[in-house]
């Protein structure tokens, strides 16, 4: 039926949809969307085979007994999942189901889109003239990633946590460990798909409500560009791996705002925010979302202070 009026009121529709804010947020929408979907696919892959064929026994002795020693561990597995924040969010879940201690699979969540090859080889790229960006930006996230680990451990409850996301994975026995793995990634892909698609409403939404003329008086004004380049890179919601050259473009800013953008955004932003809602409860993101903001921001400034 919706197809059929659009076909008959097709050259009203067009004429009524055809403006450029609507193009440009059309434009925003599709672009977050596309260049985030590889990655989460590969995590709902990876959380899948974690499912499958990873006994919870074997990720419990690849990590320190202490929570807080595992926490590190953690940040720096990152290295190893070549992905943005979409991809990490369904490996988070799928490792606290196997046994994890939630700090360490929120660390491995926070470390993973910021600190893997591909992030730090295209920050390289895009600040060829400001080499010390790369390892400021590893040093930021990694730290970041560690303080909300440890953070978790202190302070943090299970029952901030949706029940869903902490139950154990029921014993398959007699099922077939490829069916285990279709199953188990099919589910990820459609839960999750729909928070981005949600996340990536609100950054198109952004994109063209707030005029570009504001960033030009933010050059002369370190702490104020700091505290908008956070926020900015909420509500962007960029992929990790192509933050970096948004991040180059704006040479009206120092080098430190754009290192806060960098840090903050794979940590927390508008999609990220909306798929941990979806997987973790509306209840944890409220209040993992803006402490990983805060710390966010002061683990760039730290990392900051060391290399620029």
């Amino acid at each position: 039926m919706v197809l059929v009026v659009a076909l008959v009121f097709q050259d009203w529709l067009v004429s009524a949809l055809d403006a450029p804010v609507l193009r440009t947020a059309s434009t925003v929408f599709v672009a977050v969307c596309v260049q985030a979907l590889p990655f989460l696919v590969l995590g709902v892959l990876i959380s899948g085979a974690i499912a499958a064929f990873v006994p919870a026994s074997a990720l419990r002795r690849l990590l320190p007994r202490k929570t807080a020693l595992a926490v590190p561990v953690a940040g720096v597995a990152g290295v190893a999942l070549p992905g943005c924040e979409c991809a990490s969010v369904p490996v988070a879940r799928r490792l606290m189901q196997q046994g994890v201690a939630p700090a360490v699979a929120l660390s491995f969540l926070l470390a993973a889109p910021a600190v893997n090859p591909i992030v730090l080889v295209s920050t390289a790229v895009a600040f060829r003239d400001a080499p010390l960006m790369v390892p400021a930006r590893f040093l930021g996230s990694l730290l970041t990633a560690v303080v909300m680990g440890w953070l978790w451990v202190r302070f943090g409850k299970a029952e901030w946590i949706a029940e869903r996301a902490l139950r154990r994975l029921p014993d398959r026995d007699g099922t077939s460990r490829w069916v285990v793995f279709a199953e188990t990634a099919r589910h990820d892909l459609v839960e999750a798909g729909g928070f981005l698609v949600l996340g990536g409403v609100f950054a198109a939404a952004f994109n063209v409500l707030v005029p570009s003329e504001w960033m030009e008086t933010l050059g002369a004004q370190l702490v104020l560009g700091v505290l908008v380049m956070a926020l900015l890179a909420v509500v962007l919601a960029l992929c990790s791996e192509a933050d970096a050259f948004v991040a180059v473009s704006m040479s009206a800013l120092p080098l430190l705002p754009r290192l806060v953008f960098l840090v903050v955004g794979p940590a927390v932003d508008v999609k990220l925010i909306a798929l941990q809602a979806g997987t973790f409860g509306r209840g944890f993101a409220a209040r993992f979302a803006p402490v990983t903001f805060v710390v966010a921001i002061a683990s760039a400034l730290a990392a900051g202070a060391v290399f620029l």
